[in-house]
């Protein structure tokens, strides 16, 4: 029998220079279309196959196929960015699954995701993954399920719908009583990340 389950996690936030980092997009074919209109609801479109690599700071995907949406030249979207990418589709066309990793902030934890669709809002940072996702949170936990949904900036994770043909299945990992001391170096990656205030001097 089917369970019906919806979980959200908060895990570290993930690492925050990632954002920072210039996209690197790597694949054996491409194809763009340009907008016919330069309007906001109307962007360019890249199409991408074959091996299709894409990294971001500690950020890196891969897939069969993938579908980039970026804005029109001089057209900014609602964080200000003109010119930038909106969204990417990464699917994958046999049984080889599209994959998405990312390092989390402070323990430089690896977190692993698999799906045949990682639908990524590059304004938002949020993820969605659907059919056959398996995501690990490696040394932590592990989730397997239809969908899930990962939040890049923050970490957060949510698995499942409320839907009674719904079915999350996770196992957690007992606590390290000696967690990992907080990377000094941005985990091997580029930028400098902001310094972490200290809420205790705060009133």
């Amino acid at each position: 029998m089917a369970i019906a389950l919806s979980i959200a996690s908060s895990f570290a936030s993930a690492l925050e220079t990632d954002r920072q980092q210039p996209m690197n997009i790597d694949a054996h074919y491409q194809k763009s279309t340009q907008s016919q209109t330069n309007a906001a609801n109307d962007p360019d479109i890249t199409n991408l196959d074959g091996n299709v690599i894409i990294t971001q700071g500690s950020l890196k995907s891969t897939g069969d196929h993938a579908v980039i949406y970026k804005n029109p030249t001089g057209i900014a979207d609602e964080s200000g960015n003109i010119g930038g990418i909106r969204r990417i589709v990464i699917t994958s066309k046999g049984s080889k699954l599209a994959h998405l990793e990312q390092v989390h902030d402070g323990d430089c934890s690896l977190m692993t995701a698999d799906a045949q669709n990682i639908d990524y809002n590059n304004i938002t940072g949020i993820a969605v993954l659907t059919k056959n996702v398996t995501v690990v949170q490696h040394g932590k936990s592990e989730f397997h399920g239809e969908k899930m949904t990962y939040n890049t900036v923050t970490g957060e994770m949510v698995g499942g719908d409320e839907s009674p043909e719904s079915h999350v299945h996770m196992v957690l990992q007992p606590s390290n009583k000696t967690p990992a001391a907080p990377s000094t170096n941005n985990c091997g990656f580029p930028g400098t990340p902001k310094p972490k205030s200290d809420k205790s001097t705060k009133k």
